[in-house]
């Protein structure tokens, strides 16, 4: 196996297209080529001690959580810590691979682990185990795609749409060479200059034609348009590139909607918190007496972005890692509850999980959860 493997394998669960613009996500030291002779380390926050443990176990691929490199290195040598870590990684032959935002948005995902802990399930895992409606406070939308269209004698559908396909256009899923036709007639006028495939110069022509639409990934169109051309049988083609707008997809996106099938204080759910965490450290802000609430706003790590969202869709109760004074004072002032657990504190516990599915992906891959990452801040 490579690294190219592993990263199929988590991409095919949290693809980068699920992360925030602003989020690094993917590899980010090592090639993907590299084979892998050692085990993958799973972490949180990449820090020197976590590397060290990754070196002691002989690792070949760190899979941390936070992107070790989030800003732009100027430069990579031992000053620092960070230039440390990756100049440290680079020496050692370690790649390194951040999920990160993309993580946070999959279905099944750390904000559907921390939804099962809140709703008081069955105790089972995955979506399954969610006592309740739950769904992406921000839908994610399915990667831009664009539709080609031509209009074509009947005769020239079958190897206009196979040159098509064989340069990527009509792959819906793991379908391929889709396509829609529909017959209709076209018109035209030749001048004295043309030649057409139908029809005779000259003179005004309706002819009987197919409409041919294929859906193509952006990169692709302009080696998909080419084929239409060198295989269409007119001088002139008619083809049109429409932009599509993606799909809404209900249980993927940023932050989740959780409305629980039997509502409970905000007290309850925190109790809830503590036992589904690895670590008890829960803060709770009330705007008022504690009521039983039934819509939770839910947002791994830091979610005060998320607040108005969560808010404007009638979350009672926000539930996140951190947030800072006045953004709880906000909070507060528009009805809002807060209930913080600790920022990595609401994410580290999904590590095993995470490990689970990639064994399950790659069965002779050896993936281990790091002993070494833990939460910088300390309960006294």
């Amino acid at each position: 196996m490579r690294v190219a493997d592993v990263i199929e394998a988590v991409e095919a669960f949290a693809p980068p297209s699920l992360a925030e613009d602003w989020d690094p996500v993917g590899l980010q030291v090592g090639s993907p080529q590299a084979e892998l002779d050692g085990p993958v380390l799973l972490t949180i926050d990449l820090t020197e001690a976590v590397l060290a443990e990754a070196i002691g176990m002989k690792a070949c691929a760190i899979i941390a959580y936070h992107p070790p490199i989030f800003e732009p290195l100027r430069q990579i040598t031992d000053r620092t810590p960070r230039q440390r870590i990756v100049l440290s990684a680079i020496q050692a032959n370690i790649a390194i691979y951040s999920p990160h935002t993309a993580l946070d948005a999959a279905h099944g995902g750390v904000t559907d682990w921390l939804c099962e802990g809140l709703s008081g399930g069955s105790g089972g895992k995955g979506s399954d185990a969610i006592a309740g409606d739950c769904r992406a406070l921000t839908a994610h939308t399915a990667s831009e795609t664009c539709k080609i269209v031509t209009f074509l004698p009947p005769s020239a559908v079958d190897r206009v749409r196979d040159a098509m396909a064989s340069c990527g256009a009509g792959v819906i899923g793991a379908y391929r060479a889709c396509s829609f036709t529909s017959k209709g007639f076209g018109t035209f006028f030749g001048g004295e200059s043309t030649n057409p495939a139908v029809g005779e110069t000259g003179q005004f022509e309706r002819v009987e034609e197919v409409r041919l639409e294929m859906v193509c990934a952006p990169r692709a169109v302009p080696l998909a348009v080419e084929a239409l051309r060198r295989f269409h049988p007119y001088e002139e083609p008619a083809i049109d590139v429409y932009e599509l707008a993606g799909v809404p997809q209900r249980a993927v996106g940023p932050g989740r909607k959780l409305v629980l099938d039997q509502p409970a204080t905000a007290k309850t759910l925190a109790e809830r918190l503590r036992a589904h965490l690895p670590e008890s450290r829960i803060k709770l802000a009330l705007p008022e007496a504690d009521v039983e609430v039934s819509t939770l706003g839910v947002v791994p790590g830091s979610g005060a972005s998320f607040a108005r969202s969560a808010r404007e869709q009638g979350a009672e109760l926000l539930v996140t890692g951190e947030m800072k004074h006045h953004d709880i004072i906000a909070c507060l002032h528009a009805g809002l509850g807060v209930l913080l657990a600790g920022h990595t504190n609401t994410e580290r516990g999904y590590l095993p999980r995470f490990a689970q599915r990639l064994r399950a992906s790659l069965p002779k891959l050896d993936v281990r959860v790091s002993v070494r990452d833990r939460d910088p801040l300390e309960s006294l």
